[in-house]
C-alpha cells in the first residue's frame, strides 16, 4: 500500500464509521480491511484507532493524522482538478448541503443543470435543517438562512432574504384573515422544530415597538418544505423565507400576512435575513465550487 492508499483508507474507516462499512465503500472484504489497517499502523508504529466489538474511534494521534490526510487528498484531488481543467473541462467533487425546501425548489434543478454543463463533476446534495458541520461532513459549502455570526467560515450573499407570514386563500376564506398579530394565537399555525426547540415565538415590530406573540402549533415538523406543503393544502399559517414561498405568492396561491411587521422568532433576528453560500476556511477554494457559486447566483436570477 502506498502512502496516498493509507490516507485514503484511514479516512474511509473514519467516514464510514467503521472497517465493514467502509470496506463496502471501497469493495474489500472485512478480512482485507483489517489487514491493511493493521499494516498501516504497523507501517506508522501507532495506533490510530480505539477499537471494541462495537465501536470505533480515533485516538488522539488518529485525530491529527485524520485531518492532516483530509488536507492531504484535498490538495490531492485540486491537483488533478487542475489538470483536466487546462484541457478545458471541469472535474473533481463538489458537496453541498442546503434547507430542505430552498434546496428542493431551487438547488436541485440548478446542481442538474450545472452536471449536464460539467458532467466531469461528481455532485453530492444533502437536504437538511439542521447547520451542518462542514468539515465533519466534508462539505464543500452550504446555503444557509440567517444572520450568521462571525466565524471562521468563508460567507458570500447570494440574494437579499427576509421572513414573511403567509397562508392560503383557502384557508383564510374558512378562518377569517387576522387583522393583528395579537389574533394568532387564535388561529391554526404551523410550527417549524428546530434541534428539539419550537420556533413559537413570533416577533413583529408594531408602531417602532417589537412585539411578541406565543403560538400554540397546531401543526409541527422539523422539515421546512413539510411546512410548505402543509400551508399550500390550506392547513394554517406558516412562517417562511420569502425566497420558499416567493413563486406561491406570485401565483396567488399564498397571501402574506402582516407585511413589513413580521421579523422573526430570535431578539438577534432583524428585518433582512441572510441567503449565503457558507465555506470551510481553505488556503484555496476549489475550481468547481467557485464554478457552481457563480453558476447558481446567475442561475436564480434567470429563473
Amino acid at each position: 500500500m502506498g502512502k496516498l492508499e493509507d490516507l485514503t483508507l484511514l479516512v474511509q474507516v473514519v467516514e464510514a464509521g467503521g472497517l465493514a462499512a467502509a470496506g463496502r465503500r471501497m469493495n474489500l472484504s472485512p478480512a482485507t480491511m483489517s489487514a491493511r489497517l493493521k499494516a498501516l499502523e504497523e507501517r506508522y508504529q501507532t495506533r490510530f484507532f480505539h477499537r471494541s466489538t462495537r465501536a470505533i474511534s480515533l485516538t488522539r494521534v488518529g485525530e491529527e493524522f485524520y485531518q492532516s490526510a483530509l488536507r492531504v487528498l484535498e490538495e490531492m484531488e485540486q491537483a488533478e482538478a487542475k489538470l483536466a481543467q487546462h484541457e478545458g473541462v471541469l472535474s473533481g467533487t463538489l458537496r453541498i448541503s442546503a434547507p430542505s425546501d430552498f434546496g428542493r425548489q431551487y438547488l436541485s434543478p440548478a446542481l442538474l443543470e450545472f452536471s449536464r454543463l460539467h458532467p466531469e463533476v461528481r455532485s453530492t446534495l444533502l437536504l437538511s435543517e439542521e447547520v451542518e458541520d462542514l468539515i465533519a461532513q466534508r462539505l464543500d459549502m452550504s446555503i444557509r438562512f440567517g444572520n450568521l455570526p462571525d466565524s471562521n467560515l468563508v460567507k458570500r450573499e447570494i440574494k437579499p432574504n427576509h421572513r414573511v407570514l403567509v397562508a392560503s386563500p383557502d384557508y383564510l376564506a374558512r378562518h377569517g384573515t387576522p387583522g393583528h398579530p395579537l389574533e394568532l394565537p387564535q388561529h391554526r399555525c404551523l410550527v417549524m422544530e428546530q434541534r428539539g426547540s419550537l420556533l413559537n415565538i413570533w416577533r413583529f415590530a408594531v408602531e417602532d415597538e417589537i412585539r411578541t406573540v406565543e403560538i400554540s402549533p397546531a401543526m409541527i415538523s422539523d422539515d421546512g418544505a413539510l411546512i410548505r406543503q402543509w400551508v399550500l393544502g390550506g392547513a394554517g399559517i406558516a412562517s417562511k423565507s420569502w425566497w420558499d414561498v416567493k413563486r406561491d405568492v406570485a401565483n396567488g396561491d399564498l397571501v402574506v400576512l402582516f407585511g413589513d411587521h413580521f421579523i422573526g422568532f430570535s431578539r438577534y433576528d432583524s428585518r433582512q435575513v441572510g441567503l449565503q453560500f457558507v465555506y470551510p476556511q481553505r488556503r484555496f477554494q476549489p475550481q468547481q465550487v467557485a464554478a457552481f457559486s457563480d453558476f447558481f447566483i446567475s442561475w436564480l436570477d434567470k429563473n
